[in-house]
């Protein structure tokens, strides 16, 4: 006798990040497809989550998040991302970033509401959305520099849009979006009366003088802004998930009770852990930017050489590259022989697109590892030769 399968799970299944990761994991391989982060984080996180622990943190937090968290992140919002917000009342702690979107979803959108998504796009935001039976409306971005149509962007408005979300600096792209885009969203959002959902967890991580801009810090975009980061890509600690939401009060405290109830809170010595995050200097933030950006330039000039056309990312730490057609039968037939061939897991372009067609060649790569790591990685990548 079969059993009750919930129709909103029958199409789900593993995504080909996890899949190419647990493969490569198996062979011994460098993984260059899942954002995992497997850098140290910072000395002085790993010791207030130890201090914490010490001093039996252990019990349940505020369903908001400890408030001494919710006051760093405040200082945080309004010294590096220019957003005003109350502790209080203004932020929610969750359970990760991917936690904040779950939350931010539930809390605004019902089902068969429609959400504007830029594609290529971020699996799990589109997933998620799915899931929850919200209508995803696309909008391509374009290579090299993943531009749009605003004239595209304007049409996918409709009287059922109730959200539309960004992603800057962007997974899988790397793009980091303008004021002069964002602020285009921000007037079709007020026009259309829609939320803005914006995922900033690599908001540090931009290069060649792009600028990381908030929307949330335009007063026109204040009381519908939903700013979305988090601790996993900013400290390398992807597996500690402590994520937050910043946002008018009345939908903050909406979230917040979803999380409870689903999460009951974040872990609490973590928690902890990420004040100490917070209170490092300006440095740190350089340095890592820094390093990023040695990483992104040796992937680069490696996939250049070996015959691939890389879309240098303006922030984050992925890139798409492309290679030429015909070199292999798509997308998922280049990650699977690379990963046979020299034992280098990427993930296929394909995955991220509304049209898979348009990334059937093109691969993602993921340069968040520790500098040998990625050397070995660039070297086993040479062996593949330019064609």
């Amino acid at each position: 006798m079969d059993k009750p399968v919930a129709d909103r799970v029958r199409s789900i299944q593993q995504s080909d990040i996890r899949r190419f990761s647990a493969v490569c994991a198996a062979m011994n391989g460098v993984n260059l497809s899942q954002g995992v982060c497997d850098q140290p984080a910072p000395d002085p996180v790993k010791a207030a989550a130890k201090a914490a622990i010490d001093r039996d943190h252990a019990t349940y937090t505020n369903l908001r998040g400890i408030a001494e968290l919710r006051g760093a992140i405040a200082k945080k919002m309004r010294d590096f991302n220019k957003i005003e917000c109350d502790p209080e009342t203004e932020v929610a702690v969750t359970v990760g970033s991917a936690g904040s979107f779950a939350c931010a979803v539930l809390s605004t959108l019902n089902p068969g509401d429609e959400c504007i998504v830029f594609s290529p796009f971020y699996s799990y935001h589109v997933n998620l959305l799915q899931l929850l039976g919200v209508k995803v409306t696309f909008v391509d971005l374009h290579p090299p520099d993943w531009s749009y149509d605003s004239n595209r962007l304007a049409s996918a408005f409709t009287d059922r849009t109730r959200m539309v979300l960004v992603c800057t600096p962007g997974n899988p792209t790397g793009k980091v979006f303008t004021e002069s885009e964002l602020r285009e969203v921000t007037e079709l959002a007020n026009r259309h009366n829609t939320w803005i959902v914006t995922d900033e967890i690599y908001e540090y991580i931009t290069y060649d003088g792009h600028e990381h801009v908030s929307v949330g810090r335009f007063p026109e975009a204040r009381d519908r802004t939903l700013t979305i980061s988090g601790a996993s890509k900013t400290y390398a600690v992807t597996g500690w998930r402590i994520g937050y939401t910043v946002g008018p009060a009345e939908i903050i405290g909406r979230m917040a009770v979803v999380s409870d109830l689903f999460y009951i809170c974040s872990p609490a010595p973590l928690q902890h852990g990420i004040v100490a995050g917070m209170g490092l200097a300006d440095s740190y933030y350089e340095q890592m930017r820094e390093d990023y950006l040695a990483k992104r330039e040796l992937l680069v000039d490696t996939l250049r050489g070996i015959g691939f056309e890389p879309f240098v990312p303006a922030g984050s730490y992925y890139l798409l590259a492309s290679f030429e057609k015909g070199r292999w039968p798509g997308a998922t037939a280049a990650t699977e022989s690379i990963l046979e061939q020299v034992g280098v897991a990427t993930v296929p372009g394909s995955a991220f697109y509304r049209n898979p067609a348009d990334g059937e060649a093109q691969l993602r790569f993921c340069y968040a590892k520790q500098l040998p790591a990625l050397q070995d990685a660039c070297d086993r990548l040479r062996q593949l030769g330019s064609r």
